[in-house]
């Protein structure tokens, strides 16, 4: 009970800074600009020329749930990776740069516990920001499209292709790569909190992790890359799409996210025992 009431207590903080709802808006703002996009006649021939090359017909698949897919595909990695990195990068880096961590040090708390809290925080919103980009994505492409339809998947680079002619199994598979998302993403925010963890400034934990980031998307671009593809971080990410396939592939998912979950273990005891090391008293 003691650690819920110290969670919710961290989560009313990191919800009161202003740079955490900046992810909100802008994902909004990007969401309603993809809708106009796909509103236009060239797009929707596009889109056609795409679904009825594989045999579907347009009408079933230019439905809200394609939509929604193409906006969490397109955008997560690529915009959702600076709020993820900005927020985790700020946790601890941000709090010591103020001179909060000298006075909740002053209360019997282990540096452990504090860090737990703040890591259970983030992993929260990490994991609720991911729903929130597909519930309003999906609110937003009703409102343009209209619920009905199934939902048509194509990612050449994952080589994943599925069409779900039925509602019902189309939005369970999009709610399911939803949650796969967002453990994927937990993993970008570790890198972030790791890094907050050190003794350097906000900016430069933010900085750095998307570094990383880009640097590892960039490598794994590279032709004589493509054997060792597996090795990297983000294509480890990008096992969600591994989730929208129609006969599910679960040793392959699951050692993609055996593989994240340990990544995650070693960043958060790397950061612990860099913060255990320094001294917030002189």
């Amino acid at each position: 009970m003691v650690f819920l009431q110290q969670l919710r207590g961290e989560l009313g903080k990191l919800f009161a800074r202003p740079r955490t709802w900046m992810g909100y808006g802008a994902f909004l703002a990007m969401e309603a600009v993809i809708l106009a996009v796909y509103k236009l006649e060239s797009s929707q021939r596009h889109m056609r020329g795409i679904v009825e090359r594989n045999g579907l017909e347009f009408s079933t698949y230019y439905s809200s749930l394609t939509i929604t897919f193409t906006i969490m595909l397109l955008s997560m990695f690529l915009l959702g990776s600076i709020y993820f990195a900005l927020v985790a990068g700020d946790i601890v880096a941000k709090e010591n740069e103020d001179g909060n961590l000298r006075m909740v040090f002053a209360r019997p708390i282990s540096r452990l516990r504090l860090l737990l809290v703040k890591y259970t925080a983030v992993c929260l919103y990490t994991f609720s920001f991911v729903f929130f980009v597909g519930i309003s994505g999906y609110a937003m492409a009703v409102a343009a499209v209209g619920w009905e339809g199934g939902l048509f998947v194509m990612e050449p680079k994952m080589k994943v292709f599925a069409a779900y002619p039925d509602w019902w199994e189309g939005a369970g598979r999009l709610a399911l790569s939803a949650a796969g998302i967002g453990i994927s993403m937990i993993t970008l925010s570790s890198i972030a909190f790791m890094f907050s963890c050190f003794k350097i400034k906000p900016a430069a934990a933010t900085i750095i992790t998307l570094t990383i980031l880009f640097v590892d998307m960039i490598l794994q671009g590279f032709p004589f890359f493509k054997p060792y593809e597996s090795y990297f971080v983000t294509w480890r990410m990008s096992a969600w799409v591994f989730l929208m396939e129609q006969n599910l592939s679960w040793p392959k998912i699951i050692e993609s996210y055996a593989f994240l979950i340990g990544l995650n273990f070693t960043l958060f005891t790397t950061g612990w025992m860099a913060f255990q090391t320094r001294d917030f008293k002189t």
